[in-house]
């Protein structure tokens, strides 16, 4: 693989690297690369002019809508979602999005979009609509316009939470011990169902998983387990080094300890009505 990526950096390759490490990128890539780095101005843009996002809602309607759709999802004609384009995401003001709707473009496969016959105005109104669309627009599965609804989420039944709690929780947890006045501690109901349901806090640290490996009696090596497959299994000793050990079937032996393993296992498991009733069973450790 080395010789094959050796041959392809030719004479001109490696003057054009040696060039860029000398005197940096040119303006044209500094330009590119600054863009690449900056979160998309699609998404960050200040709101457009009405009149003029106006007049390229209706450009729009005659021009774009039956490839792009009346919701820039996706028209009969088979364009693409512009919500999701690489290319509107990226665009700055129509530097991107001007020379493909002035003078087309053809895409993989054969798809093509044909140059569209606007005036200036009249192309940069479109710019500022698409614009205005995206930066308006709730993400996609995001709730409907409006003022935030607060959600009830202390709707279960606390008695039936806390037998659930005693059956499937208490081996790990206790309410007089590690989640003793968890209700004091976290700032809402919400926040401390999506805690125990995740098996934490938001930022917290997670214990590592770690794996021991028996090879032969009395041969056995431990450490933080880093892969783990069916052929396979890869860890971290405590000194630090990396040992791998091939697998067939059940030889080695290997016994992985995940502390996290019993809320991955349960995760599916879980029902409405049971994570309603647990949170407001631990909305109660005041």
């Amino acid at each position: 693989m080395l010789k094959a990526v050796s041959a392809r950096l030719n004479v001109r390759t490696l003057v054009g690297l040696a060039a860029l490490l000398i005197v940096g990128p040119s303006p044209a890539q500094a330009g590119q690369q600054e863009r690449s780095q900056r979160p998309y101005p699609a998404l960050q843009r200040e709101p457009g002019d009405a009149e003029i996002v106006a007049r390229g809602r209706a450009v729009y309607g005659i021009s774009c809508r039956a490839c792009h759709g009346v919701d820039l999802r996706g028209g009969d004609l088979g364009g693409p979602n512009l919500l999701r384009s690489g290319l509107v995401l990226r665009d700055d003001r129509g530097d991107l999005m001007g020379p493909v709707i002035r003078d087309g473009q053809t895409g993989v496969g054969g798809s093509a979009m044909p140059p569209q016959n606007l005036s200036e105005d009249d192309l940069h109104a479109v710019v500022e609509y698409v614009h205005d669309v995206l930066g308006t627009a709730s993400r996609q599965g995001g709730p409907p316009p409006g003022e935030e609804v607060a959600l009830d989420i202390l709707v279960g039944d606390a008695a039936a939470g806390e037998a659930y709690f005693a059956d499937k929780c208490a081996p790990c947890h206790s309410p007089t011990g590690d989640l003793e006045g968890i209700a004091t501690r976290i700032d809402t109901p919400k926040e401390l169902q999506d805690t125990w349901v995740r098996g934490g806090a938001r930022n917290a640290e997670r214990p590592p998983i770690t794996v021991t490996v028996t090879e032969a009696p009395g041969n056995r090596v431990s450490g933080q387990l880093e892969r783990l497959n069916d052929f396979l299994v890869v860890l971290t000793d405590a000194d630090g080094r990396h040992r791998s050990f091939s697998r067939r079937g059940d030889t080695p032996l290997v016994e992985v300890d995940d502390p996290m393993g019993a809320h991955r296992d349960m995760l599916p498991l879980y029902g409405d009505a049971d994570i309603h009733n647990v949170t407001a069973y631990l909305v109660t450790l005041q």
